[in-house]
């Protein structure tokens, strides 16, 4: 029977392995495999095919809309006519939009790799049929985040 279970890595999971090891199973049976974690790069520009759903384009140009917009608007009253003030709206949108975007989108990623992920450890342990019960219950009162079971005889999955 395998039983594979994830953690966060705290001392409970310290706590689960002595546990185990305190059922009688050895360190042979037990394998702890850590996860790496994701690491975040924003493009300024997502393509068709790997979209992340963060592109700094996108409030760049709708800046740029509306201050061209207004820019166009506004340039009758101004010296230099509307076509020029649209020009000027539309650059000073654009950068004001990517760097609102650029800012916003650096703050998240921080914030995301502070939080991290859910799991930081897989815990695959290797154990008799008749020893399931305790494990589980040793996995579940020590804050695991889930479990999944294989039999190895009839490669039967069960996912709690």
């Amino acid at each position: 029977m395998y039983i594979f279970a994830t953690f966060k890595y705290n001392m409970e999971m310290e706590l689960t392995l002595r546990e185990l090891e305190e059922l009688g199973l050895t360190k042979e049976q037990i394998l702890v495999i850590p996860l790496d974690k994701v690491k975040f790069q924003t493009k300024a520009i997502d393509s068709m095919h790997r979209s992340d759903g963060r592109s700094l384009i996108d409030l760049a140009a709708i800046f740029g809309i509306i201050f061209m917009l207004l820019g166009v608007i506004y340039g009758y009253v101004f010296y230099l006519g509307p076509i020029l003030w649209g020009l000027f709206g539309l650059v000073f949108g654009a950068i004001l939009g990517f760097l609102v975007d650029y800012y916003f989108t650096k703050k998240s990623e921080v914030s995301m790799r502070k939080r991290g992920s859910d799991a930081d450890l897989v815990l695959l342990i290797h154990c008799p049929q008749e020893k399931q019960e305790k494990v589980e219950d040793i996995l579940w009162n020590n804050m695991v985040l889930g479990i999944g079971t294989l039999d190895s005889k009839t490669s039967e999955n069960k996912i709690y």
